[in-house]
């Protein structure tokens, strides 16, 4: 199964999507800016160098450009993705 991610809405600068990686998250550098809103599930986010765990709740921002990606999550795990820019 491929990874889903669903565009929800999209006007000028802003983008929200519903992602849910499969296994493992493939994710190549964005280039505008990136917030997160994990809806289910658990894990870590990996930011550049950093590791911090996650759970339903949470929000995370990555600059555009930076490197990023969930690591190590649980079969429920689903995020909003919000890009502006």
């Amino acid at each position: 199964m491929r990874k889903r991610i669903y565009l929800l809405f999209q006007k000028d600068i802003l983008s929200v999507e519903i992602y849910k990686p499969n296994l493992i998250d493939k994710q190549t550098p964005h280039n505008r800016d990136e917030f997160c809103m994990v809806i289910s599930g658990k894990g870590k986010f990996q930011l550049l160098y950093q590791e911090a765990a996650f759970k339903p709740g949470d929000f995370l921002y990555v600059p555009a450009q930076d490197e990023n990606r969930f690591i190590e999550f649980s079969d429920d795990f689903i995020t909003w993705v919000f890009f502006i820019g």
